[in-house]
Order: C-alpha cells, then structure tokens, then sequence
C-alpha cells in the first residue's frame, strides 16, 4: 500500500508538472490553481501517507520539527503570500517563478500532511488533536481564500490575459471554486479521518477500563 501511494502521488506530480497545465497555466487563471491543488491536495497527501510510519517517516528522527500547528500556519502564510498579485505574476509568466512556487508548494504541503500523520500519529492521542486543528485550519483558510476569489465582483489580477471562451472574471471565479472545494475538501476530508481515529481510540481505551 505504501508503495502504491508514493506512485500514485509520483504519477500525479508527473501530470502536474510535466502535462499541458504548466502552458495552459500562462494564460489560465483555473490551470494555474489546478496545480496548486493538485500538488498540495492530491499529490502531496499521497506521497505523506506512503512515507508515514514507515523507516523512512522524518517525523520519527525529528518530532519537534513536525508539529502540525506550525507546520499549518507556514502553509497558510505560503499560500496567500503567492497569491498576491506580484508573486502570482511571478509564477504565471516566470518559469523559475512557477518552479519556485511549485516546489514551495510540495514542500509546505508535505511538511502539512507528514506532520498530521506521521511518527506514528494513532498511538499518540495528542499528536492526532494536533493534527486534527492543523488539517482544519488549513481547510479552513483554502476555503477562505477560494471563496474570495470565487466571489470578487472583479479580476484581482490585471494581468490576467483571459482565454476567448472566458472572461477574466469568470475564469478567476474558476480557479477559486477550484480552490475551495478540492482544498477545502481534502484538507477536512483528512481532519475527519482523524477524528475517527481520535475517537474509536478513545473507545477502545474506554472499554478496556469498563
């Protein structure tokens, strides 16, 4: 299973990265945030869930460097920094902008998912709460940000060129609601499955002292 995780997100990355987003990317607002979502919401989940637990889960050699908290507030901060509009130029018309970005991306969100999952996260109850909040707070502020992006009454970015079968707005409206359901989703969708976890420990515990 982990094997097949690592190829699956190192497939992903693959299409992301190499597919026809990167150009599409140049002029299309919703391409541009379909590969953020795709390496920090698909990608990055695959590759932290086959490296967890695992001999090669960093989170077992350096805990203090996992904390999911922290790990969630630098996503947060590295997502909306590149989504302001001199950074996102940067990555929209710059191929050393976009690599950076990409791979910041990878990283944060790595950092995010090993963090909540990783160094054996079920048999210590407050690693899981820990994760548990940063998962939620990091589905929270994706939703955030896509819904105002789904929601401007205008282009945010002026130099959105726009394609001849959407609107600037339209196309930003796109990308946001990209954002806000693929972001917004895995990132609750993981914090659940935590939760889950979190309680039929509790259970368990619970039934052993009965």
């Amino acid at each position: 299973m982990r094997y097949t995780l690592l190829v699956l997100g190192g497939l992903t990355l693959g299409a992301i990265w190499f597919g026809p987003l990167p150009q599409l990317a140049q002029r299309a607002f919703f391409a541009h945030m379909m590969m953020h979502m795709g390496v920090v919401a698909v990608a990055a989940p695959l590759l932290a869930l086959g490296i967890a637990g695992g001999r090669f889960d960093p989170v077992y050699q350096v805990p203090t460097w996992f904390a999911p908290i922290p790990a969630a507030v630098v996503e947060l901060v590295v997502v909306w920094a590149w989504h302001t509009p001199a950074l996102h130029r940067e990555a929209r018309h710059c191929v050393a902008g976009l690599s950076a970005e990409q791979g910041i991306f990878l990283c944060a969100g790595l950092w995010v998912w090993l963090s909540a999952f990783g160094g054996g996260v079920w048999r210590d109850g407050n690693r899981t709460a820990a994760g548990i909040v940063g998962l939620l707070l990091t589905a929270m502020h994706m939703t955030l940000l896509g819904a105002l992006l789904a929601l401007a009454p205008r282009p945010l970015y002026a130099h959105i060129e726009g394609l001849s079968w959407l609107t600037p707005l339209e196309d930003q409206h796109l990308g946001g609601a990209i954002m806000l359901l693929t972001g917004g989703v895995a990132y609750l969708a993981g914090g659940l499955w935590l939760s889950a976890g979190l309680l039929r420990r509790a259970a368990l515990v619970a039934e052993k002292q009965a």
